[in-house]
């Protein structure tokens, strides 16, 4: 089978592994630390706060900025549902915009959506696409609103030259580090930013709010307070990543230049070979945008055209996936009260969407396979 996404490990990647497990550290020790700052360095952030997975980056970053009760959250809605249930989880309500074509969020459609109650904008980068952040940044600059980017799907892409992450464009960018990303911890997040007080917000909260740092303690008689000594000064959660997980991150991310190069290269293939196509639309990259290609998603006639060739790619043992239901589709948020129609070009998006294999030890006979059995699957 060719699956659409996997992780790929080498021996480094073990051997990183092995080392921590036989250390004095297996949970919160150095190589968090070293992960955070060589993830930092590589995106351009001054801060990296690393964290158990991407939804908890999500969580974590709503958190910092005090979104409550009665605000909203404007985000996409195709998009893996973490990215509105962020704020669900701090008791508000997640606003959804439309789509382009790229299936990035239409950032001349955000504006109609802002009340008086918007405090935060979630702009996903899409598949590795980055959107069109400049944009984002004016309309949030005008009504005073925070931006956190969704880059669970862009490590390694790029926006007028600078790099997604280095928040140039936003207060605070997320990333994932789940099996099928770029680079993986097994599970595993981060959230990057440059405002110092949101990183030491952070770091509390992702540890049930509590500090050791004794020029925060509250208390008033230090003389009589010891090493041992710790104060819960925020209601937080246990969102931490472990020296395990964060060996390995540090292990896949010294490849990411490899990592990124051969996507593209995959996707050139693929881009190639479609691009004429009557049958099929490929969503290229426009002037300012580097696609890192988490994925790489093509668009087909309609609903009943991506049925027929999702099940035949199937038996020819190529597992494919489709990106992404609309959220606001689902039975939660239906109970919520959210309508079908409210976004119709993410509809009509998610029904011609199918994602092809992408991955970075993805090899050349297998992508030409791939390439052979869809414009068969055109020609029957």
């Amino acid at each position: 089978m060719i699956s659409y996404a996997r992780q790929s490990i080498d021996k480094a990647d073990i051997k990183a592994v092995l080392k921590v497990l036989k250390s004095n550290f297996l949970t919160t020790g150095p190589e968090v630390n070293k992960f955070e700052k060589k993830l930092a360095e590589y995106v351009g952030s001054k801060y990296a706060i690393a964290v158990a997975n991407g939804t908890a980056a999500l969580h974590l970053a709503c958190l910092a900025t005090g979104l409550k009760k009665n605000q909203e959250l404007i985000t996409s809605p195709i998009t893996f549902v973490a990215s509105a249930n962020c704020a669900l989880y701090c008791g508000t309500k997640p606003i959804f915009v439309d789509i382009n074509h790229q299936g990035l969020i239409a950032e001349d459609k955000i504006e109609k959506k802002i009340t008086k109650q918007t405090k935060i904008i979630i702009p996903v980068h899409y598949s590795g696409l980055p959107c069109n952040l400049e944009k984002i940044k004016k309309i949030a600059d005008k009504y005073k609103l925070i931006i956190i980017e969704d880059a669970s799907h862009a490590l390694g892409a790029k926006y007028k030259n600078t790099r997604i992450g280095d928040c140039k464009y936003s207060d605070m960018a997320v990333f994932s580090f789940h099996p099928v990303k770029h680079i993986t911890s097994g599970e595993g997040g981060m959230i990057t930013t440059n405002n110092k007080k949101l990183y030491e917000k952070l770091i509390i909260l992702r540890t049930h709010g509590i500090t050791k740092e004794e020029h925060r303690f509250k208390a008033r008689n230090l003389n009589l307070i010891g090493s041992w000594y710790y104060e819960m000064q925020e209601l937080g959660y246990n969102y931490r990543l472990t020296d395990i997980q964060s060996a390995l991150g540090l292990s896949q991310l010294r490849k990411i230049g490899k990592i990124i190069k051969k996507r593209r290269q995959i996707a050139k293939k693929y881009d190639n070979a479609f691009k004429k196509h009557k049958n099929i639309e490929v969503i290229y990259e426009k002037k300012g945008q580097f696609n890192s290609y988490h994925l790489y998603p093509i668009k087909v006639k309609d609903e009943k055209t991506r049925f027929k060739l999702f099940n035949y790619l199937k038996k020819k043992n190529i597992l494919c996936q489709v990106h992404y239901i609309p959220v606001y589709w689902h039975p939660y948020y239906q109970n919520l009260g959210y309508k079908r129609g409210l976004c119709p070009k993410a509809e009509d998006f998610y029904k011609r969407e199918i994602s092809l294999p992408m991955y970075s030890s993805l090899r050349d006979k297998d992508i030409d396979y791939i390439i052979k059995c869809i414009k068969n699957f055109f020609n029957k």
